[in-house]
């Protein structure tokens, strides 16, 4: 009887050695696949798969960038493919790998004041400009931000190519310098317009009065990438322990990790590595 409770006690001990002693890497992401509840969900398979743990820093996509640029991380996922694509020719990583994509959202009061609702998003944005309506842009240089830029431009409120000066996208607009999240607090408790990414949208459960106007225009893909940093620029980060994320993430078990997380049966990443 002594020696089964020594061996159980030795197993017990083991068990938590293993713990400890598991490899750990640091992933610069977005506010989106933190705030939507994806990592919670993804993270615990591929350390039951690897043993190894990930700590993510979620920030804006050009902060998270910015902090791999400093070799601050060992692995990059975010969704920004411009400035993934120019993060990668410019030496930083070897090579980007889709991952998975949603879309964004146009979310605003239920009463519509712009009279926005349906499928153009550059409509509904030069309507939000026209009639002064109350907007929340994030104003962080995150992927969203940046896919918003874009938006306003298409919406003919500045000639192609240029940035959109704030003044010409209503006086109701307002840059919060935050998350997703904050973000569409501040629209719930204002009664403001906010362009969103879906996932963080159906995880929010401060609606108020805001639901989704404009949604299902195609310029409103919003795709998302993973990158090892470069082992030549960075030697000193784990791009052994970042590679195996990145190979987890793409094979057939991550990618049915991420179809599989749902809210209120509603699937909030669609994995596309293979395309």
């Amino acid at each position: 009887m002594k020696s089964f409770k020594f061996l159980a006690l030795a197993l017990v001990f083991s068990a938590g050695a293993f713990s400890a002693n598991a490899e750990t890497i640091t992933m610069a992401s977005t506010t989106s696949t933190e705030q939507s509840g994806l990592f919670s969900h993804l993270l615990p398979a591929f350390k039951q798969a690897s043993n190894i743990d990930i700590k993510v820093v979620a920030v804006g996509t050009g902060q998270a960038i910015d902090m791999a640029k400093r070799g601050d991380a060992d692995v990059l996922f975010v969704h920004d493919t411009a400035a993934e694509e120019k993060f990668v020719a410019e030496g930083f990583a070897a090579r980007r790998f889709p991952v998975m994509y949603n879309d964004f959202v146009l979310v605003g009061p239920k009463n519509d004041p712009a009279a926005v609702k349906g499928k153009d998003i550059a409509a509904a944005l030069k309507k939000v400009a026209t009639s002064n309506a109350a907007f929340v842009s994030r104003g962080d240089k995150s992927g969203t931000d940046a896919a918003e830029r874009r938006l306003w431009t298409q919406a003919g409120v500045a000639d192609a190519g240029q940035q959109v000066p704030n003044d010409k996208k209503g006086a109701g607009y307002r840059e919060c310098g935050c998350g997703m999240g904050p973000a569409l607090n501040i629209a719930a408790s204002s009664n403001a317009y906010v362009l969103a990414d879906r996932g963080t949208w159906l995880s929010f459960k401060n609606r108020a009065d805001l639901a989704v106007l404009v949604e299902g225009d195609k310029r409103l893909f919003n795709q998302y990438g993973v990158m090892v940093l470069s082992p030549a620029k960075f030697p000193q980060l784990n791009s052994a322990g970042a590679q195996k994320f990145v190979d987890w993430v793409i094979s057939p078990a991550g990618q049915s990790t991420i179809a599989s997380y749902k809210i209120g049966g509603e699937q909030l990443f669609f994995p596309n590595a293979g395309q």
